[in-house]
């Protein structure tokens, strides 16, 4: 009886927490606070089979222009690796804001930023040669409270976020995976 209640009080536990945790990420995740930062850093995520950008993947590009084009960032910094489809994430984003009058001289390419902490590592090495104190994420508003949280355990606390206004069915799952995600890897 008694490792009956001790199981049970531990689940209910446990479920508290991942209610508090992932409340917290939703309301950080979707929170705007109207910052202005030297670069935004785009995310990268899934370029369909045929060189197209997800749905996902281009709303976070809408986002990040939106800043730029509204002067709350001067240069933007796009962040992927090279998918299983065969693209350069990076270089697709690039393409992207190209197309949308984002002049090249102001994108910056990183095609090495296979997972998030990669991203944050590879900005972080360009902060001298950039020249940045403040940087603006973006990404899914579930994506955002691990990446801030990764930039200030490398030390750099000048990190604000916005995220688009789209929501998908496998967020469910996503929120899942960050709260794993985020212990994971803020105690290793």
């Amino acid at each position: 009886m008694k490792i009956r209640r001790l199981v049970y009080f531990a689940t209910a536990l446990l479920a508290a927490w991942f209610l508090l945790h992932t409340g917290f990420v939703v309301a950080d995740g979707l929170t705007d606070t109207g910052e202005r930062a030297e670069v935004g850093v785009i995310l990268g995520n899934t370029v369909n089979p045929d060189g197209t950008l997800s749905e996902r993947l281009r709303q976070r590009l809408n986002c990040g222009l939106h800043l730029y084009q509204k002067g709350r960032v001067q240069r933007l910094l796009v962040s992927g690796g090279l998918g299983k489809e065969g693209f350069y994430e990076g270089s697709k984003m690039r393409e992207y804001l190209r197309q949308h009058g984002v002049p090249d001289s102001l994108i910056v390419v990183d095609n090495k930023g296979n997972t998030t902490g990669m991203t944050v590592q590879n900005t972080l090495r360009l902060q001298d040669s950039l020249g940045f104190r403040r940087l603006l994420a973006v990404s899914q508003y579930y994506h955002l409270t691990r990446t801030k949280m990764l930039f200030r355990k490398a030390g750099f606390t000048q990190i604000s976020s916005v995220s688009p206004r789209y929501v998908e069915l496998r967020d469910g799952y996503s929120l899942a995976r960050e709260f794993v995600g985020f212990y994971q890897q803020l105690l290793f």
